[in-house]
């Protein structure tokens, strides 16, 4: 019976986010409702789950995703991106110009929002295509599919961040086990199936075409790399450390603080408020609106977080996650397959790759426990699920086809391929690493 209910709810909450247009924080109260009255659990229970697990799962992921934001505002809005992405053509040439933005991509996906990068990179892909009468789809795509890889599987991301606090997941190894996948991920969706879209040769929009910026007005080659990639060092510089230095010294603790996201991304956001900012001519009123502008922008994915945290705690309270686990622990497929084959239906149901990874995490804490698996690798089996065929319900999509402006049909044949590239090899990259990690 428990299952039964969960089965329902999820087609339930599937219905009100894709076909009734419900917002997704509205959608996930109300299903919470009624799975915790389906299951028995007196009304005040319910709500006192409801407030439960909002509290638990934005209190440990709220204040990452803010300074995130952040430091993505003064990333878009200095030209440091613009920098890195001039920076690599430089070092290639432009007859490499698509493996430039494959770079460039990684590099600024790492600390920006999918849709902030999209925004600055798509553009630079566009004014380079007219300047130099090359086929935009085909040196687009490989940097559009390092994006969609750093979104789905990499923290400090919000989704694969939400994930990994659920599973009490390791940042660091999360992060390192995520970029050894996504490697082959990008090369696979972005090099190899990039390679054969010369034939769309359809003129991207125009009206997107960059402003071109001087070296005046960006920030050095050395500043935008550094400021980009700081979080990523302070995290991996933590990681590295820690095992080799003397158990609760002093200069271990020191070393393990500077690592944990919340202040590896305080120090980063402080840091880019100088070398993006005040240096760049900005006053500190100037990078403090700027600041507050950011938190704007991602308000929304805190209800979401917020609402998934909420049905996640009414199903632990009403003992379906535990049924759950024993049901799945009879299973002939390995954890990670049946975590990412679940992210992967709600993402081509709801077409948003947030709810899925976060919905489904919720379904496999218990099963993580009861099986034993690695969590780092559980959070990439899901946030490569969630990647799963993009199509028109989601905003992505008509992102894509808008800039590009390719046919439905082509739109389909290209970006949803891709994505679901980025997902399939995802997967396959985790099977492969659990190979070696126990």
């Amino acid at each position: 019976m428990p299952l039964l209910i969960t089965t329902l709810a999820i087609l339930v909450l599937i219905a009100l986010i894709s076909y009734v247009r419900l917002h997704t924080f509205l959608a996930f109260l109300l299903v919470s409702m009624g799975v915790g009255l389906a299951l028995g659990l007196a009304p005040m229970a319910i709500l006192d789950s409801i407030q439960k697990g909002i509290g638990g799962t934005l209190g440990s992921i709220m204040s990452i995703i803010a300074l995130g934001a952040m430091l993505g505002k003064l990333v878009a809005t200095s030209g440091a991106a613009q920098q890195i992405a001039v920076t690599m053509m430089s070092l290639v040439g432009t007859k490499h110009a698509r493996w430039a933005f494959m770079v460039t991509g990684f590099i600024v996906g790492l600390p920006l929002f999918y849709s902030v990068g999209f925004m600055l990179l798509a553009p630079l892909v566009i004014t380079v295509a007219y300047r130099y009468k090359l086929p935009a789809l085909y040196i687009g795509l490989p940097m559009l599919a390092s994006l969609s890889v750093t979104q789905g599987y990499l923290p400090p991301h919000p989704a694969p961040l939400a994930i990994l606090k659920q599973f009490n997941a390791d940042m660091g190894l999360t992060l390192f086990y995520g970029i050894i996948v996504s490697i082959p991920a990008i090369l696979v969706s972005g090099a190899l199936f990039g390679s054969t879209l010369k034939r769309y040769t359809t003129l991207p929009n125009k009206a997107f075409m960059a402003d071109e910026l001087t070296d005046d007005q960006m920030p050095s080659v050395a500043v935008s790399f550094f400021t980009v990639l700081l979080p990523i060092l302070l995290i991996g510089f933590s990681t590295v450390l820690t095992p080799f230095l003397p158990a609760g010294s002093v200069i271990q603790q020191v070393i393990l603080t500077i690592g944990e996201p919340t202040v590896s991304m305080l120090v980063s956001v402080l840091v880019a408020g100088v070398t993006l900012g005040t240096q760049r001519g900005k006053s500190i009123t100037n990078v403090t609106t700027l600041l507050g502008e950011s938190v704007k922008e991602v308000a929304m994915l805190f209800l979401i977080f917020g609402g998934a945290g909420a049905l996640k705690q009414v199903l632990t309270d009403g003992g379906v996650s535990q049924n759950i686990a024993d049901l799945m622990n009879g299973s002939s497929l390995h954890p990670y397959v049946l975590a990412w084959c679940m992210a992967a239906v709600i993402r081509v149901c709801v077409g948003s790759s947030t709810v899925s990874g976060i919905t489904t995490a919720g379904f496999m804490v218990p099963l993580l426990t009861s099986t034993g698996v690695d969590p780092n690798l559980m959070v990439l089996s899901i946030g490569a699920g969630s990647m799963m065929f993009s199509h028109v319900n989601d905003t992505g999509f008509w992102l894509f086809r808008e800039y590009f402006q390719l046919s439905m049909a082509d739109t389909l044949k290209t970006w949803s391929i891709m994505e679901t590239l980025v997902s399939v090899t995802g997967l396959a990259g985790v099977m492969a690493l659990s190979l070696f990690v126990h």
